[in-house]
């Protein structure tokens, strides 16, 4: 008795949808991911105890109180918005973008104010930026 022999079936895994799952993930996490873009913005940090700056041109300097509002060279702005802030800074500054720029914040302002001011600088092309410290109480020096 002959025995007809059963045809086998290759057994193989089909890849190709794996790899269209892996694809769609990798798709998925390019399009999520959030860019940055990083400004390099000069910063000139004093010491606390150190000695003042020494005096090139008069500097512009913007003045941030407690409660968020700006002030350039004494004269307040109208409120505490970037484009006031940018708008004030290139009429004062006359476009020069050489010119020093002091910043002095209120202890009690918040980092954000502060930020503000110094991103709108850096957006407007001033890489000279200082900020003001003063110097701790009973301190020689």
């Amino acid at each position: 008795m002959q025995f007809r022999r059963q045809s086998r079936d290759e057994d193989s895994i089909n890849l190709t949808p794996l790899i269209d799952v892996v694809f769609l993930l990798l798709i998925f996490f390019m399009v999520s991911t959030t860019f940055t873009k990083e400004t390099h913005l000069e910063l000139d940090l004093p010491e606390a105890v150190g000695a003042p700056a020494p005096e090139v041109s008069e500097p512009l300097e913007i003045i941030i109180s407690a409660e968020g509002g700006y002030a350039i060279n004494g004269q307040a702005l109208v409120n505490n918005q970037s484009a006031t802030l940018s708008a004030a800074l290139s009429e004062v500054s006359g476009g020069d973008t050489e010119q020093r720029i002091i910043i002095t914040a209120d202890a009690k302002a918040a980092h954000e104010n502060v930020v503000r001011a110094m991103d709108t600088a850096g957006q407007l092309g001033f890489s000279n930026l200082s900020l003001t410290t003063r110097r701790p109480e009973g301190s020689a020096e």
